[in-house]
């Protein structure tokens, strides 16, 4: 599966031991920027590109990563087939759910609200939890690419 990452000034600590991490866990990561880390960035310059990605294959996911989360998630929301979460650190269920119910293509972290340890345990589990397939589920899911 491949993974991409993106993140702004925010993010970007969290971004570079993420993508360490989940290159150690075998993933094949695609670094979408910043490459360097520039406290005037905007976060919307580099999770579009992400989001329009995820969204014309859907074969990839996505972590995006910003100080709250919350507008990372909104821009990835704005392309079709994209359906972004947000995370902070409390209840794994949350994680598994976004999968398991909603088929959730992309994960959005507060960075400011997570510590990479939590980070860790988190992307571990959304990656490793498929959707269920159940038809109510997918009976929603067509619901919403219909709006």
């Amino acid at each position: 599966m491949k993974v991409l990452i993106s993140s702004d000034h925010a993010g970007f600590e969290l971004k570079k031991e993420l993508t360490t991490y989940l290159s150690e866990l075998g993933y094949s990561i695609e670094d979408k920027g910043p490459l360097a880390y520039y406290s005037e960035d905007d976060y919307p310059d580099f999770i579009a590109p992400v989001a329009e990605e995820v969204s014309k294959n859907s074969d990839v996911k996505a972590i995006i990563i910003g100080g709250s989360g919350q507008g990372e998630a909104i821009v990835a929301n704005r392309f079709k087939n994209v359906r972004a979460v947000v995370y902070y650190f409390h209840n794994l269920n949350i994680i598994k759910l976004s999968r398991e119910h909603n088929d959730a293509n992309v994960l959005s972290l507060g960075a400011r609200f997570i510590t990479f340890e939590e980070a860790k345990e988190a992307v571990k589990i959304w990656l490793e939890t498929g959707f269920s397939g159940e038809p109510r589920h997918f009976r929603r899911l067509e619901k919403i690419d219909k709006l």
